[in-house]
């Protein structure tokens, strides 16, 4: 198979088995990408009236053909009964972790059961080990990635070894939890961190030395170089034109988003943020950005490395995203970009979802702000507007009001 590198990984955590098997061509051809491929795996093999925490649900991490190999190649998929709606729940990711999967040789990973304590996967090219993470267990994604790291001890493999985790939330099986590359890759929609932590799996860490084929190895070369010269020209890419995602990332899509009406404002109240130079990408570069950071095989580098040195929001990580732009400021009615910016970084942490966690705190503020939610069961105003507040449901203990708001 070209693209594809055939295999199938199954680990059974129950029993603590790894076995694998030959990816299907024909299923591979049929249900093209992980996403496709992934969700034909969950349809079979699971039952549709099964709890999305219980064992007998499936958690299926999936790459696709150009993953490792083309421009954007980074992709993966995580697929699974979702915790959040009761229906295929699935969340992709970039970074680094999908293609060093496949140069592993390994196109799918299905993972079924529950281990009866915490553990790890490693994967090693062939070499395939469950591993005992008790002393991983309530650490922060961050933590958790440079533990794993410091434990393979061989700084070169440390380094090219690649870690997909989960922090507190998916622990405690906040509905919300997602599944963390990089220390700040976010596979965070629909709960995938939830059935992950349900299944007692912290992290996954991977190290491949392969190589993937093509069926014309060379035209595809050809094609890629032939796009990848227009494409650094393109408004998208080029590092000429100031407004550019290469330049502001993808904070460059706040102000003409309100613009047009269409941004999240005030838990969908509005459609326009009167305070957005606050907030934009613009003010984004030209305050805390530190560096670009890329995923494999991108020439964009959208995403943003940051330090926030304001006080009572500092902190250093990456992002914001304009999705996290929009949902922990404008829609919380927040215009202070280092707020943002640093619950954000709280979320990366934790393992929360960005976007789901500050849809859940603009609802709360609106409920706050109705008079169906009272100073006295916050423990302090939570109103549109309030940055601090904002950042202190994070921050407080490791709030126990966050973890209800999350589920």
């Amino acid at each position: 198979m070209h693209g594809w590198v055939g295999k199938v990984l199954r680990v059974d955590l129950t029993k603590g088995d790894c076995t694998d098997e030959d990816l299907d061509p024909d299923l591979a051809e049929r249900f093209i990408g992980g996403r496709g491929l992934a969700t034909k795996i969950l349809i079979g093999e699971v039952d549709p009236a099964v709890d999305p925490l219980s064992a007998e649900n499936k958690l299926i991490f999936a790459t696709g053909p150009l993953t490792g190999v083309a421009l954007g190649g980074s992709r993966y998929m995580v697929v699974t009964k979702s915790p959040l709606t009761g229906t295929i729940g699935c969340s992709n990711s970039g970074g680094f972790f999908g293609p060093e999967l496949k140069f592993a040789g390994w196109d799918v990973i299905v993972f079924e059961g529950r281990a009866e304590e915490p553990v790890y996967l490693s994967i090693v090219n062939d070499d395939v080990e469950i591993r005992p993470a008790h002393h991983l267990w309530g650490k922060t994604t961050r933590e958790t990635e440079d533990m794993i790291r410091d434990e393979i001890g061989d700084h070169w493999k440390a380094r090219e070894t690649q870690v997909a985790c989960i922090g507190p939330a998916g622990e405690k099986l906040a509905k919300l939890a997602s599944i963390i590359t990089n220390k700040h890759r976010a596979a965070g929609r629909s709960g995938v961190g939830t059935v992950m932590g349900s299944k007692n799996l912290k992290a996954i860490a991977v190290r491949g030395t392969r190589g993937i084929t093509l069926d014309d190895s060379e035209g595809f070369r050809e094609m890629v170089l032939s796009t990848l010269g227009s494409f650094k020209k393109s408004p998208v890419a080029s590092l000429e034109i100031p407004d550019s995602m290469s330049n502001q990332g993808t904070a460059t899509d706040v102000k003409p988003i309100s613009s047009l009406g269409c941004l999240t404002v005030r838990n969908f109240q509005g459609g326009i943020f009167e305070e957005i130079e606050k907030i934009s990408g613009d003010v984004l570069r030209d305050t805390i950005f530190k560096r670009r950071v890329t995923c494999f095989g991108c020439p964009i580098g959208c995403t943003r490395s940051t330090k926030v040195s304001v006080l009572g929001f500092e902190g250093e990580g990456v992002g914001p995203e304009y999705e996290t732009i929009s949902l922990l400021g404008s829609s919380c009615g927040v215009s202070s970009l280092p707020a943002i910016a640093k619950a954000g970084y709280i979320c990366n942490e934790l393992g929360l979802d960005t976007i789901s966690m500050g849809g859940t705190i603009a609802c709360a503020m609106e409920l706050f702000e109705r008079g169906f939610l009272s100073e006295e069961e916050v423990g302090f105003k939570l109103n549109f507007g309030n940055a601090e507040a904002m950042v202190k449901l994070y921050a407080d203990g490791v709030a126990p009001r966050l973890w209800r708001c999350a589920g």
